[in-house]
Protein backbone atom coordinates (compact mmCIF):
# COMPACT_ATOMS: atom_id res chain seq x y z
CA UNK A 1 0.00 0.00 0.00
CA UNK A 2 1.34 3.54 -0.69
CA UNK A 3 1.64 5.62 2.00
CA UNK A 4 2.24 9.60 2.02
CA UNK A 5 3.96 10.84 5.20
CA UNK A 6 5.59 14.02 5.97
CA UNK A 7 9.49 13.48 7.54
CA UNK A 8 9.55 15.21 11.48
CA UNK A 9 13.13 15.18 10.74
CA UNK A 10 13.58 17.07 7.32
CA UNK A 11 9.87 18.66 6.70
CA UNK A 12 9.84 16.74 3.08
CA UNK A 13 6.65 14.19 1.41
CA UNK A 14 7.28 10.99 1.05
CA UNK A 15 5.69 8.26 -0.24
CA UNK A 16 6.68 4.25 0.39
CA UNK A 17 5.11 0.98 -0.53
CA UNK A 18 4.74 -0.77 3.09
CA UNK A 19 3.32 -3.99 2.92
CA UNK A 20 0.73 -3.98 5.23
CA UNK A 21 -3.54 -3.88 5.17
CA UNK A 22 -6.12 -1.35 5.55
CA UNK A 23 -7.39 -3.34 8.32
CA UNK A 24 -3.79 -3.03 10.07
CA UNK A 25 -3.81 0.63 9.50
CA UNK A 26 -7.38 1.12 11.04
CA UNK A 27 -6.30 -1.16 13.96
CA UNK A 28 -2.92 1.13 14.89
CA UNK A 29 -4.99 4.59 13.81
CA UNK A 30 -7.20 3.40 16.66
CA UNK A 31 -4.47 2.78 19.41
CA UNK A 32 -3.27 -0.68 19.27
CA UNK A 33 0.72 -0.76 19.12
CA UNK A 34 2.08 -0.81 15.71
CA UNK A 35 4.64 -3.09 16.38
CA UNK A 36 1.42 -5.73 17.26
CA UNK A 37 -0.68 -5.00 14.18
CA UNK A 38 2.01 -4.98 11.82
CA UNK A 39 4.64 -7.46 13.14
CA UNK A 40 5.79 -8.21 9.67
CA UNK A 41 6.75 -4.86 8.45
CA UNK A 42 9.86 -3.81 9.32
CA UNK A 43 10.77 -1.53 12.37
CA UNK A 44 12.49 1.21 10.25
CA UNK A 45 9.23 1.61 7.84
CA UNK A 46 7.22 1.52 10.78
CA UNK A 47 8.82 4.30 12.02
CA UNK A 48 7.59 5.80 8.61
CA UNK A 49 4.51 5.09 9.31
CA UNK A 50 4.45 6.75 12.66
CA UNK A 51 6.85 10.04 12.38
CA UNK A 52 6.80 9.97 8.49
CA UNK A 53 10.97 9.81 9.06
CA UNK A 54 12.36 7.21 6.15
CA UNK A 55 15.25 4.41 6.42
CA UNK A 56 17.86 6.84 4.71
CA UNK A 57 16.64 9.91 6.62
CA UNK A 58 16.98 8.34 9.65
CA UNK A 59 20.34 6.39 8.78
CA UNK A 60 22.01 10.03 8.02
CA UNK A 61 20.06 11.00 11.59
CA UNK A 62 20.98 8.53 13.91
CA UNK A 63 23.29 5.77 12.16
CA UNK A 64 21.79 2.73 12.42
CA UNK A 65 17.81 2.44 11.32
CA UNK A 66 15.87 1.68 14.21
CA UNK A 67 16.01 -2.25 14.90
CA UNK A 68 12.33 -4.25 15.16
CA UNK A 69 11.50 -6.46 18.54
CA UNK A 70 12.82 -9.04 17.22
CA UNK A 71 16.48 -8.26 16.27
CA UNK A 72 17.29 -6.75 19.60
CA UNK A 73 19.89 -8.96 22.41
CA UNK A 74 18.27 -11.05 24.77
CA UNK A 75 20.38 -10.05 28.30
CA UNK A 76 22.55 -12.95 29.12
Amino acid sequence: MLITRRSMISGKTHTLDIACTEEQLARWQAGEKIQDCMPDVPAPLREFLMTGTTPVEWAEMFGKPPRSHRQRRRPA
